[in-house]
């Protein structure tokens, strides 16, 4: 099948790579040359502007979006929907608010050209393992397109979940309950780690992944980033965030649902990156003010 792919970063260079190999026909094209230059090695057609991916496409056409999420994505999407035709889709494999789905669906659907968003899961190791798919749109559209998504997934990794927003719908509360294992492991190895026991780290990471009831494959990384730093102290204790767990949060307010959990593992990240917050000199400063307790003096 024939698909236009734009944006060759760590996962789209990847994506189309997989694809290549499973017998389709790829048109790439990414603002970097070198990047182009690489998929055309894997195998794609390599295309130096959108207007070059859209004239080598045959109608139907279909481009694959794999871009940072926000003002890039959203630009290339309309600069797509303003070149192609009616019955052509777009098919957003980014990390896209779920909203913004809706939008471009029905910005799009006024041309008759289709929008369909697939959550895309599996990072840097997809194109051995798969990618998992959870995919939106209309259900005839996501069936033309189905080959794309068998090729990329692993057996049983894709799925359509529903219309159209409900493919990143689903992606972002993945992403969310990702916040919580990480968290979680994060924690358990925290106490190990400060026990007064000399704690094979790595060992037990490796040890839980035989049998264990919280064995996965974050805990499989965990076991390797471990293996290759025992403490950890080639690394600063900063945690960024990349937006789907705040998205997450929004949603579960607006839908007065609990998510606890996630709520400690996103506040623990933003607490991560201040080192000395107001808050708590704050408490020390009370402790002070109402029962005499010491404090420590900055710079001391």
């Amino acid at each position: 099948m024939q698909l236009g792919f734009v944006g060759l970063g760590k996962m789209g260079l990847n994506m189309v790579t997989r694809l290549e190999r499973g017998g389709h026909q790829i048109v790439a094209f990414d603002r970097s040359a070198d990047a182009v230059a690489k998929a055309e090695t894997a195998g794609a057609r390599g295309a130096a502007t959108l207007d070059a991916v859209v004239a080598a496409l045959a109608p139907p056409r279909a481009v694959w979006v794999m871009v940072p999420a926000g003002e890039p994505t959203e630009s290339t999407v309309a600069a797509l929907g303003d070149r192609l035709a009616a019955g052509d889709a777009i098919i957003d494999g980014g990390n896209t608010n779920f909203h913004d789905d809706v939008r471009r669906a029905q910005t799009l659907a006024a041309k008759q050209v289709h929008y369909i968003d697939a959550g895309t899961s599996g990072g840097i190791w997809g194109l051995k393992e798969g990618y998992c798919l959870m995919v939106g749109g209309r259900e005839d559209v996501c069936r033309r397109l189905e080959p794309i998504f068998l090729t990329l997934a692993p057996e049983g990794g894709y799925l359509r979940v529903g219309d159209s927003g409900a493919g990143h719908y689903v992606k972002m509360v993945h992403n969310a309950i990702e916040y919580g294992l990480m968290q979680a492991y994060a924690e358990g190895f925290n106490l190990m780690h400060a026990s007064e026991y000399q704690i094979d780290l790595p060992a037990v990471a490796s040890l839980w992944m035989r049998g264990s009831v919280v064995r996965s494959w974050l805990l499989e990384l965990t076991a390797r980033a471990l293996k290759e730093d025992p403490t950890l102290a080639s690394l600063e204790a900063y945690v960024e965030d990349s937006g789907e767990g705040r998205w997450t949060l929004h949603e579960a307010v607006d839908r007065a649902v609990p998510l606890p959990v996630l709520s400690a593992a996103l506040f623990t990240r933003f607490r991560s990156r201040d080192r000395n917050p107001f808050g708590e000199r704050l408490l020390a400063a009370l402790r002070n003010q109402f029962g005499g307790h010491a404090v420590k003096k900055a710079g001391t």
